[in-house]
């Protein structure tokens, strides 16, 4: 049996543990965020998974766009090896992991608990702060109603007059008296909030439930449900907690196949990548952000969609980048409707102009673009084919010199591009990117020593080189690719620099 390689919530330095789960294809794109979004370090990657380490708040870690779930870490470590007669053997392994090592699981839920907590405060502090505004504003128009009631009542009668004042006097009590109401419950809303989570976070009155996901050749050999049962019985007779596996107050994450053994705690209830601002979902949030990411958008610069859908591209670039202009076009009535919806929902209605054109017919003058970034649609209900050469064509023209193309195609598409002229691609023979110089892969998912290797910046070099060599299309320069998961199907995320005016 491998030896184990355990890896505690916290780090030296007050930083602390995590990993985010990626779509496949997307860790490059995760290093690169949780390294400028929250300066982490120690950040290393396995197959779908991101593991790093951070001092950021939870109000940064929601900020978080190519992560699909957040994680706090309990433990990393190689595999167990598993054969038919020692299934048991396993399973007693598996619940050593909780009986031999209790404090590692401990410190990872007082981190945890911490950070719910901070969280909490933080949230109160904000709405006492936002209350005085409130109750300023609620004093002012009180004041307004009362002098324009006293203005009527000099050219009343004194009788009336005094009437008039003792009914104000009467009002503007009761509204006084409602606020104080109001400011007491929102108060007492707040300490119920911390209680509850001071409550929840008590070793003693802690509920949880297992999720598991096993595969390959343990899980072959073993099921979840007998993974999950083992683990949650240690931890029951461990630290006294209760399962509850309708609305746990704790969830213990454990994901075990032929390469690694995880465990963690998800920080969120709610995916990362379950946006809030998106009313209808269309293209997977996570591929959209990741897209607008590699454009390197800038202040004033003019960002087209030729192919906009529901929009979910233009929401996500101009979300993180809103210094932008920004323009969708797509020839589908519903398509646009939905992208309408959309901006409004999110608030970006002024932002994005949405325009019913077609991707071969732009109404946009040449070299008149800064960027574009596109889904081009692919599959059975889209047969492109050959039609792919004139949609890069226009989109060609309407691009300036120096001026960034960034597409999602299908491997079909992609293989057209690169019969046009492209011989190469930045692709590892498995057609995967190869990830950052200096970023390490640990628990390599390609070599089951578990080793950890970083990759030489020679390696990343001479495929970049290779892969600009030729141009596949006019003066469209191939830069990035990276082939990605949309679940069920792959495709490439293709990034093109103009090189020069279209036609010399």
């Amino acid at each position: 049996m491998a030896a184990a390689r355990q890896e505690p919530g916290s780090r030296p330095g007050g930083g602390v543990r995590f990993f985010c789960t990626a779509g496949r294809g997307l860790e490059p794109f995760l290093m690169r965020e949780v390294r400028a979004r929250l300066a982490a370090t120690q950040v290393e990657y396995i197959s779908g998974k991101v593991f790093f380490t951070t001092s950021s708040d939870l109000n940064m870690l929601k900020k978080l766009k190519s992560a699909e779930r957040l994680f706090l870490l309990i433990k990393k470590q190689f595999p167990f090896t598993v054969s038919s007669p020692s299934k048991g053997k396993v399973l007693n392994e598996i619940q050593k992991l909780i009986n031999d090592d209790p404090g590692s699981w401990l410190n990872t839920i007082s981190i945890w608990k911490n950070l719910l907590e901070l969280d909490t405060k933080k949230e109160k502090l904000s709405q006492r702060t936002t209350n005085p505004l409130k109750r300023k504003m609620d004093k002012n128009e009180i004041i307004a109603k009362k002098l324009k009631v006293e203005e009527m009542q000099r050219i009343q009668e004194t009788h009336k007059e005094c009437q008039l004042e003792k009914g104000i006097e009467e009002n503007t009590l009761e509204q006084r008296d409602s606020i104080t109401r109001q400011e007491k419950l929102q108060e007492e809303k707040c300490q119920n909030d911390v209680g509850k989570a001071v409550n929840a976070h008590n070793q003693d009155n802690l509920t949880f439930r297992v999720s598991c996901r096993c595969s390959g050749t343990i899980g072959k050999a073993l099921t979840t449900q007998e993974i999950g049962r083992v683990i949650g019985i240690a931890l029951m007779k461990q630290f006294g907690w209760k399962a509850d596996l309708k609305n746990p107050n704790l969830e213990i994450f454990i994901h075990l196949n032929d390469i690694y053994f995880v465990v963690g705690i998800p920080v969120f209830r709610i995916p990362l990548a379950s946006r809030t601002y998106i009313k209808t979902a269309g293209l997977r949030s996570t591929i959209a952000w990741a897209m607008a990411s590699l454009a390197e958008i800038r202040a004033g610069a003019f960002v087209l969609d030729p192919m906009c859908g529901l929009g979910t591209i233009l929401l996500e670039a101009a979300k993180e980048w809103p210094s932008a202009y920004y323009m969708g076009a797509d020839v589908s009535d519903s398509q646009l409707l939905g992208a309408c919806d959309n901006l409004k929902a999110a608030g970006l209605k002024d932002k994005i102009e949405l325009l019913k054109v077609s991707v071969i017919e732009l109404p946009l003058p040449s070299d008149s673009v800064d960027i574009i970034i596109s889904d081009i649609p692919f599959g059975k209900k889209f047969k492109l084919g050959k039609d792919i050469k004139s949609i890069l064509q226009e989109m060609e023209r309407v691009l300036g010199v120096g001026g960034t193309v960034v597409l999602l195609l299908s491997e079909d598409h992609h293989r057209l591009l690169q019969d046009c002229g492209a011989s190469s691609s930045p692709l590892d023979s498995k057609g995967s990117h190869s990830p950052e110089p200096g970023i390490k892969k640990c628990l390599n998912p390609e070599e089951k020593t578990g080793t950890p290797e970083t990759v030489p910046p020679s390696h990343e070099t001479s495929n970049q080189e290779r892969f600009k060599e030729t141009s596949p299309f006019g003066s469209l320069v191939p830069v990035e690719c990276y082939k990605v998961s949309l679940g069920k199907t792959e495709a490439f995320i293709c990034k093109y620099k103009k090189s020069h005016t279209s036609g010399v």
